[in-house]
């Protein structure tokens, strides 16, 4: 068992939280901090070579840079109301967050060299799948992902419901093995639809270097650097994770553990 937590929390309180960060967590190409702004109240970001995706939790906001705007944007009151309006920022740029309602925003943020282009990602262009088998259902939502150019974040979200797993049958993305693996760390935070509503989340390597069980409810985050990750919501409740991954080689390129490749024949 390691010393070290890969779970962090936020604790929803209004303006800017550094949740995960390059100095207090294990990954290297991931931060986030959660954003909460009442109307009127601004939050401006410019750091060098860090490229950005705002994922619109709850709210409607504006996100003003240089020579561009999205204005009143947010459609869904909380993560459980629907698809996510989400902002690709490039790197480099110097842009404002304002709260046009009280809103509620993950910064995610990944290191870039490349320069592309500001990108407004809308509920409708989430793209949705369906994935799993009965015991390990779930929704998984397409957000920043190939369709925006972008240096290695990659972002979306998934929705579990009562008793299901997720991140099943478990796989990792730590192996340089393409088209078959790419490395991508990965980070998870978790809403429930009730306050008491929890999930267990695992995170181990085949080494066994790591090998991790926690707890999480509504405003955790748990650390993926390396190894599988597998998800359990409580029976009676239902779980929605944003899932958040960085790389060079963004997709979907992982493996399923040896011993539970049975299972997805």
């Amino acid at each position: 068992m390691s010393e070290y937590s890969y779970k962090k929390s936020w604790n929803k309180e209004n303006g800017k939280s550094e949740i995960i960060t390059e100095a207090n967590s294990s990954l290297s190409w991931l931060e986030v901090d959660m954003l909460k702004l009442q109307p009127g109240e601004t939050k401006t970001y410019h750091e060098e070579y860090k490229e950005y995706g705002l994922v619109i939790l709850g709210g409607k906001c504006t996100v003003t840079g240089e020579g561009w705007e999205f204005a009143e944007i947010g459609t869904r009151k909380d993560v459980f109301d629907g698809p996510a309006t989400c902002v690709y920022v490039p790197c480099n740029q110097k842009f404002t967050i304002s709260g046009v309602t009280e809103v509620s925003i993950a910064v995610c943020k990944s290191p870039g060299m490349e320069v592309f282009e500001p990108v407004l990602i809308r509920p409708e262009d989430v793209v949705i799948k369906d994935l799993g088998k009965p015991g390990w259902e779930r929704q998984a939502h397409f957000i920043l992902d190939e369709r925006v150019k972008a240096n290695l974040i990659y972002i979306g979200e998934a929705y579990v419901t009562s008793g299901n797993w997720a991140s099943y049958p478990p796989h990792k993305h730590d192996d340089d093995n393409m088209p078959t693996e790419g490395v991508l760390e990965e980070i998870y935070y978790y809403e429930f639809d009730k306050p008491q509503g929890f999930g267990i989340q695992r995170v181990y390597t085949k080494e066994g270097d790591i090998d991790e069980t926690y707890t999480v409810k509504s405003g955790d985050f748990v650390e993926i650097p390396k190894g599988y990750h597998p998800f359990c919501c409580a029976p009676g409740y239902n779980n929605y994770y944003l899932w958040i991954m960085a790389g060079e080689n963004r997709g979907f390129f992982m493996t399923t553990e040896e011993g539970h490749k049975w299972l997805t024949k």
